[in-house]
């Protein structure tokens, strides 16, 4: 009788291209990079970019705001603790 081992793959909880690299930009640069990014997407649209560059766009977006998120976390979230303890 022939046996099989099957393998799962399990996939990350967080998509790849969002999760955190090595080293973790300020809060500022993030800041400053939304708002680049923001104002490439409204010049893209404004000259009506294909779908394709918005996309790119957006999910640059979405991954400095995400990164945003984190490094607010990581600011704020320590002093918290501290304090309630």
């Amino acid at each position: 009788m022939m046996t099989t081992n099957m393998s799962t793959v399990l996939r990350p909880a967080t998509p790849s291209r969002f999760r955190r690299g090595h080293t973790l930009p300020s809060v500022e640069v993030l800041l400053e990079e939304i708002s680049g990014l923001t104002a490439e997407r409204q010049r893209l649209r404004d000259r009506g970019a294909e779908a394709r560059r918005l996309e790119r766009n957006r999910v640059k977006l979405a991954r400095a705001q995400w990164q945003l998120s984190h490094a607010l976390i990581q600011r704020y979230l320590p002093a918290a603790h501290s304090q309630a303890a």
